[in-house]
């Protein structure tokens, strides 16, 4: 008779993971600014205002349906305060601010625009515009000591007049502006060597941005390779903030090689002349900057789950715990410690002064029997494996492990005593089979895949 498998939830003893700045680069997701791509260069319909719409052009005069997108999508990040900016009759910035815990007068912008000199335009600049919403919708959800903006301008390809606008006014009125990362155009790699360019000029800090940029790359080997441009053209919306004293650098495609789209500012420049790994690769690495120059605050919204009750691993915070299928508070539950009546889903809101996070949403099953707890913690490893199989577990007795193939019939049977097993697999054929460890009634089953 073949095995009865029994799949054990994995929740108990399980802590969640705190969200590092690798856990946040790492998050940028090319699927997500792919959708965004596809939308906002006309290639797919989406929805704007409740009705399906298809943003073929982006042209100065004919944009408000972008910008109203662009609006649209801020919103949805509730952390956000989205000022939709008049400039002239035409001209709207859309700009989101996330502002500061610790020091909200520090500003850092990464910024794009918006606006098109012909239908699609996917790298220019749709591939940036994509970029800054991917970064905003990730560090929005994260306390940050430094305020971030996250701004898309309009009417760059007319003289940069968007990005003027704000920084004279940011300008007039004495913001504490301590970098730009302008991205324009980053999304073509004609000949697949990874280049891509830091435009910058001796003007304020922004020498140090471009320092700061290069040991990012190093730090986190990304796959890329940079070219730093000095003098850096002037021929986008980072000058705009030379001219007022302002830190700034522009990131993107290697035109310093000669490799820009050859499909510049024509309806050539389609989503399917770019090149996606080196476009997420490049929007990973303007994350690490803006998490590096943002500042994570040290919050921990992870949990430990016993069998019994959750805790917050955040020490000295406030505390509210939610039932995650009805999104409501749990009456009374404010410790850092709560010990569920009912199986569920949970998750706690940790407070530190303004700074509020939540954790992941932990399902919680209340199996009553204390083996099971243990059994959960199994650990067998590697797998696929070839030649030898690794059980790790934390009982140093009473345990049976069971090898069945995959048409249930017995191979190895045998009682475990250490804390780690290992079994030599040497002599079996290549396939699938079945690990079963077993202490009483209670039992866990994996599948290995053995190859040679």
């Amino acid at each position: 008779m073949k095995p009865f498998l029994v799949f054990i939830s994995l929740s108990f003893l399980f802590t969640a993971s705190a969200q590092t700045p690798l856990d946040i680069v790492n998050a940028v997701d090319l699927d997500s600014m792919y959708l965004t791509l596809q939308e906002f260069s006309g290639e797919t319909a989406t929805t704007v205002g409740g009705e399906l719409v298809v943003i073929l052009s982006r042209g100065q005069a004919n944009n408000d349906l972008a910008a109203d997108y662009l609006v649209e999508q801020f919103n949805t990040m509730n952390t956000l305060s989205v000022n939709d900016q008049a400039f002239n009759a035409n001209g709207r910035n859309i700009v989101a601010t996330q502002l500061g815990k610790v020091n909200p007068d520090d500003i850092y912008i990464i910024c794009a625009h918006y606006d098109s000199v012909a239908d699609y335009c996917a790298d220019d600049n749709a591939s940036g515009v994509a970029a800054v919403l991917e970064i905003a919708r990730i560090l929005s959800t994260q306390c940050m000591e430094n305020t971030l903006v996250y701004a898309l301008w309009d009417e760059e390809e007319i003289g940069l007049l968007g990005a003027d606008y704000y920084a004279t006014l940011a300008q007039a009125n004495g913001a504490t502006i301590l970098g730009v990362l302008n991205i324009d155009m980053m999304g073509y790699d004609g000949d697949n060597d990874n280049d891509f360019d830091i435009d910058v000029r001796p003007i304020a800090n922004s020498i140090g941005i471009k320092d700061d940029l290069l040991s990012l790359l190093a730090d986190y080997e990304f796959n890329l390779n940079a070219n730093v441009v000095n003098p850096g053209t002037p021929a986008s919306d980072h000058s705009k903030f030379w001219n007022k004293g302002y830190s700034a650098v522009l990131v993107g495609e290697s035109w310093a090689n000669d490799d820009q789209t050859p499909y510049y500012h024509s309806s050539g420049d389609r989503l399917n002349t770019l090149d996606l790994p080196y476009y997420h690769e490049l929007s990973k690495l303007i994350m690490s900057y803006m998490v590096s120059k943002g500042g994570l605050l040290p919050i921990d919204n992870s949990v430990t789950t016993t069998a019994t009750q959750l805790t917050s691993n955040f020490e000295n915070g406030t505390y509210q715990w939610f039932d995650c299928n009805t999104n409501l508070p749990l009456a009374g539950q404010v410790g850092q410690t709560f010990s569920p009546e009912a199986e569920g889903s949970y998750s706690v809101e940790v407070t530190l002064g303004s700074c509020i996070e939540f954790s992941d949403c932990i399902e919680f099953t209340t199996l009553g029997v204390e083996e099971f707890n243990l059994l959960s913690a199994v650990k067998i490893y590697p797998n696929p494996a070839m030649s030898t199989l690794n059980i790790e577990h934390p009982l140093i007795e009473g345990m049976i492990l069971t090898l069945f193939s995959i048409d249930g019939k017995k191979l190895i049977e045998k009682a475990i005593s250490k804390k780690l097993t290992k079994i030599d697999i040497s002599k079996f054929s290549k396939g699938v089979y079945l690990i079963q460890l077993t202490q009483g009634s209670n039992n866990f089953s994996q599948q290995i895949v053995i190859h040679k």
